[in-house]
């Protein structure tokens, strides 16, 4: 039975990108359901629908909207997280191009339910086709009475800003994101106060994921008991799991929470090449914890995959193949967050660089005996030591792919020079677009 669509039900309707097309699809129908009830039911709705924070963290939405502190008559802010850099992740670019309306839909419900007047959206600095399309939606928002001074003839007002990001994978971190915002370098910051207390601008402020505010029209519309009843305990609703790497139909997919990891890899990403068997998946983005083949019956949703000693994440599920060497699979993987630390804990910032030393090492052929050994007590002396998870992010598959395929490294170390000069140049199928959709 074929899952109803609901984040990509306009997915290749070039129509519903414009204002009109969009009202056409249903659009903008649960924003006027949500202007007639008030704030304080909109917040218990979508508690009650289990919607979860798609951005990686997997916290309760409804539960974070909660937090905010009684209106104390200053301004308060929501600011979406359009920055997804995770590597394998193109969900939120998709949502961005192909259905901006839906996500204005969400921004002007969660404004209204939190007495929140202004939003900025911060996107990532590459999504130029994403900007550009959310511009223009804002543009028609503005001129059909979405957006701006009594939003659909109700009395609340609502402005909404765009704001381009600079490629910082850090600013994904959303008070790094809130620093760069304001205009300033983009380093996380120390909380508490954490920003519902005290963020944009040094005002209470609210931060959701784009795939997050998107669920919100559908839940609101739907109602909170059916959303729910659309995913599983705790995890309402439907999820789109991003599925790359070696398999045979590489895409977005919009599944039920209760799609297990082997479904996604074998039902519908068709499996692997011929001739080839799955080795391993990293199940939620380069920073989750790899898993084996014979792990992947586990189903889709943050706390299934907690117990299995991973993480759904940004749901960017990677398929690796037997052709695949995990050893210069990590090595690519260490580069990127060696790159990507933003220095501000040393920790953080001598140990990437440490890890991917020893790491490009091993996997050019001078490995030494007790390198697997110090990359373990490097990521223990990094682990839960820095202000913000990047270092966890990092640490997290060096030590992954160490107690699952360490015999694969040792390898590499006893063999040296020979190792590092064998196969695995097979071609890797084109990686998947945001057209991908099924």
């Amino acid at each position: 039975m074929e899952t109803p669509r609901y984040l990509t039900r306009n997915f290749g309707n070039p129509g519903a990108l414009a204002h009109e097309g969009y009202v056409k699809s249903g659009g903008y129908q649960a924003l006027k359901k949500a202007l007639g009830m008030k704030p304080a039911d909109i917040i218990e709705e979508v508690k009650k629908g289990n919607l979860r924070g798609r951005g990686g963290a997997g916290f309760a939405a409804g539960v974070k909207w909660g937090f905010l502190p009684k209106d104390d008559g200053g301004p308060r802010y929501l600011a979406v997280n359009a920055d997804e850099g995770e590597p394998g992740t193109f969900k939120d670019r998709a949502l961005l191009e192909q259905d901006p309306h839906q996500l204005i839909e969400g921004i002007a419900i969660t404004c209204f339910a939190n007495g929140v007047h202004a939003a900025y959206v911060y996107v990532r600095g590459e999504f130029h086709k994403g900007r550009r399309t959310l511009e223009e939606a804002l543009r028609q928002a503005y001129q059909a009475g979405v957006l701006g001074k009594k939003v659909m003839g109700s009395d609340f007002s609502l402005d909404v800003h765009l704001h381009p990001g600079a490629g910082a994978y850090i600013c994904g971190e959303e008070t790094a994101l809130l620093e760069s915002l304001e205009g300033k370098k983009g380093f996380p910051r120390l909380k508490p106060p954490f920003p519902a207390v005290k963020g944009l601008f040094g005002r209470p402020t609210i931060i959701n994921n784009v795939e997050t505010l998107s669920c919100v029209p559908h839940l609101i519309s739907m109602g909170a008991e059916a959303w729910a009843a659309l995913g599983c305990e705790k995890n309402g609703g439907t999820k789109l799991y991003c599925l790359s790497g070696q398999v045979r139909k590489p895409g977005l997919y919009e599944l039920p929470h209760s799609t297990t990891l082997r479904q996604l890899v074998f039902e519908h990403g068709g499996g692997p090449r011929p001739g080839r068997s799955i080795k391993a998946v990293i199940p939620g983005g380069s920073s989750s914890p790899v898993l084996t083949e014979k792990e992947m019956d586990v189903r889709m949703d943050f706390d299934s995959l907690g117990k299995a000693g991973s993480m759904l994440g940004s749901a960017a599920t990677m398929a690796i193949d037997d052709s695949t060497s995990m050893v210069r699979l990590l090595q690519n993987v260490s580069r990127f967050y060696a790159h990507e630390s933003c220095g501000q804990c040393t920790p953080c910032r001598e140990g990437t660089h440490w890890m991917h030393k020893i790491i490009d090492r091993i996997a050019e052929g001078r490995g030494q005996a007790d390198d697997l050994d110090r990359l373990l007590d490097i990521c223990d002396n990094m682990a839960g030591k820095t202000i913000c998870v990047l270092a966890d992010a990092a640490v997290f598959p060096v030590q992954s792919f160490l107690r699952k395929f360490r015999a694969e490294f040792e390898e590499y170390i006893r063999k040296g020079r020979k190792m590092s000069l064998v196969g695995w140049t097979e071609e890797m199928p084109e990686a998947p677009t945001a057209a991908g959709i099924h």
